[in-house]
């Protein structure tokens, strides 16, 4: 018997799914028991896969706290956009200017993760949500590239108890999840990034049957979920590091495949 551990590697943030590998000799019973601990892990994916996969694409071009800079773009009166189109349009011609004085003063090209724009409940005034690598003086850059009101946030990436990649990715995302037109059309995105942004890597590998997981020393623990009434149930670790990062090593194993996220 072996199993099949799978590790999701997002920069500061790392998940470690180990399951039990079904085999023809398996009992009636194992085979029962496996199946239900499959699908519970699979729930269990699937709600990291939701907002948090979100989560995991921020860790990994905005590992450490202030790697990166949360920017909030809200619209004055005169550039009010009339539709998501038009608010579309300006938010890409706001990232070509931005783009363009990046380079014009030697910078790298700009990272971004964005939040598609939405009307607060409060004031109904349109924004976007963006998320930038932050190069130390972008506050003047952004508004002076954001030409559609006076109107720019922007604070440091906080990762902390409070404060962390979660919370801010079920903030950039909670709200276009409730507004009306997300539900009325399904194809909606909650959110995207440019074609520089690093996605998450996955690898999945075969170790053997005495393999267990554990988050590694000097790691902060954000989920650790098993069933302790299954014997066959998958053992599912997320794990934060902290200030530098720290490596570990891999089981020797032999590898099935790797992909990205």
């Amino acid at each position: 018997m072996a199993k099949t551990l799978k590790r999701i590697d997002a920069g500061g943030i790392k998940v470690d799914v180990l399951t039990y590998r079904r085999s023809r000799y398996d009992t009636p019973d194992q085979r029962a028991a496996k199946q239900k601990a499959s699908s519970a892990a699979q729930r269990r994916m699937n709600q990291i896969y939701s907002y948090q996969k979100l989560e995991l694409v921020l860790a990994m071009n905005y590992p450490t706290a202030g790697s990166g800079l949360v920017v909030t773009l809200t619209y004055d009166d005169a550039h009010m956009p009339k539709d998501r189109p038009t608010a579309q349009a300006r938010l890409k011609y706001f990232l070509q200017k931005l783009r363009k004085a990046r380079k014009a003063a030697g910078l790298p090209e700009p990272v971004v993760v964005s939040a598609p724009e939405i009307l607060t409940s409060d004031s109904g005034r349109w924004h976007h949500h963006i998320v930038i690598d932050n190069t130390g003086n972008d506050l003047d850059m952004l508004r002076s590239c954001w030409i559609y009101g006076n109107d720019v946030q922007a604070e440091k990436l906080r990762v902390d108890e409070e404060k962390n990649h979660e919370t801010l990715a079920r903030y950039m995302s909670k709200e276009l999840r409730e507004c009306q037109e997300y539900e009325s059309r399904p194809g909606l995105h909650s959110w995207s990034c440019t074609r520089n942004a690093k996605r998450p890597e996955v690898d999945t590998i075969t170790v053997d049957d005495d393999y267990e997981i554990a988050a590694p020393e000097g790691s902060t623990v954000l989920m650790d979920y098993k069933d302790p009434d299954n014997p066959f149930s998958s053992h599912i670790i997320k794990y934060r590091f902290d200030g530098a990062r720290i490596g570990h090593k891999a089981p020797r194993a032999r590898r099935r495949r790797r992909q990205r996220c």
